[in-house]
């Protein structure tokens, strides 16, 4: 490895997620790009599992350098810092630990990179055939236009800015060294990362092609925690910059708001179960069966039942409650929840 100078660094945080990193590390294994040209580091945010272990095997055996680097733990953001303070490439890539590479993905951001057609850019997440139904189904919640897909980054015609997010996202060194590194947030310092380099007039770039295949929550109760935390990340980015929180961001919590209101009404003027369940119960049916068409399997009908007022029910609450604290009562950050936030 004498003289190596990668040209592309990916970097990786990781808690506790040992079972999750094989997955990452076979599908970089599997890329349709020169080897020798990338470093990937591993950064460690003070994991009790088994991470180290593994990641020493695979240093033995990678056709690319691995680095392992760890910290106590400090949240996502900075030990996506600490992995950028020890990055050598200059096109630096992002992919999260429960996430995995389609085989053209560094190719293709490497093609349009050797174009000098971004400083920044970004792209889609999906499901593979090999996730459970939960996971597929869950997939569908957050990449449908009809959910969130319009505003995370899954269509070329988006809802709202777009914003490069950490599952999926490349930066060049030099916006790095001109905005620096992560913020102080425990959720969504992604989305600020992002908005300092939109600020700065860099270049953002959403890639419809380079696709990472995002494993997600493994249970209902985890993804209730997810969306609860970013319907409250929402809101502390808005305090940090209004132009991130946009009308549409509010939906969600509008949609718990009216559901709310209708409840009430019909219980006070006895109206009939039925009118209820045909106001409520069909629309959810119908993207649901649209959600299995999509996804071409049926299995997931019943677990979009749950899964798509989870998100909605989720996030919008969480926004609700952080509103109050933030713009109402006028207190501190607040994060949403931490302890037990994995199991």
């Amino acid at each position: 490895m004498t003289g190596y100078s990668p040209i592309i660094s990916i970097v990786t945080p990781s808690y506790n997620r040992a079972d999750e990193l094989i997955h990452l590390y076979r599908s970089l294994q599997n890329q349709s790009f020169d080897l020798s040209l990338i470093e990937f580091i591993i950064s460690d945010d003070g994991s009790t599992d088994s991470t180290a272990k593994i990641v020493k095997t695979w240093q033995s055996e990678s056709a690319f350098p691995i680095k392992f680097i760890t910290q106590e733990n400090q949240g996502p953001g900075a030990a996506r810092n600490h992995g950028l303070e020890n990055s050598i490439g200059d096109l630096i890539l992002f992919i999260d630990s429960d996430c995995e590479a389609h085989p053209e993905w560094i190719k293709i951001i490497y093609d349009e990179y050797k174009k000098d057609s971004f400083d920044a850019c970004g792209g889609p997440d999906a499901a593979k055939d090999d996730f459970t139904t939960l996971q597929k189904a869950i997939d569908f919640a957050m990449t449908s236009f009809f959910t969130t897909g319009g505003m995370r980054g899954h269509s070329e015609k988006m809802m709202a800015k777009f914003f490069p997010r950490t599952h999926n996202m490349g930066i060049k060194r030099s916006v790095y060294e001109q905005v620096g590194g992560f913020g102080s947030l425990r959720h969504g310092q992604d989305i600020e990362f992002s908005n300092r380099i939109r600020k700065s007039g860099a270049r953002i770039r959403f890639m419809l092609d380079a696709v990472v295949y995002h494993r997600r929550r493994t249970s209902l109760k985890q993804f209730f925690k997810q969306v609860f935390n970013w319907g409250v990340a929402r809101v502390n980015l808005g305090k940090i910059d209004s132009s991130m929180l946009e009308p549409i961001h509010t939906l969600p919590s509008l949609a718990v708001l009216i559901s709310m209101s209708i409840i009430g009404v019909s219980l006070y003027a006895n109206v009939p179960t039925q009118a209820l369940i045909l106001f409520f119960f069909v629309p959810l049916g119908l993207l649901s069966l649209f959600g299995a068409y999509k996804k071409n399997d049926l299995k997931i009908f019943p677990y979009l039942f749950i899964v798509i007022p989870a998100q909605i029910i989720g996030y919008g609450i969480g926004f609700i409650f952080n509103f109050i604290k933030r713009y109402i009562f006028h207190q501190k950050t607040w994060t949403g929840f931490r302890k037990k936030y994995y199991d």
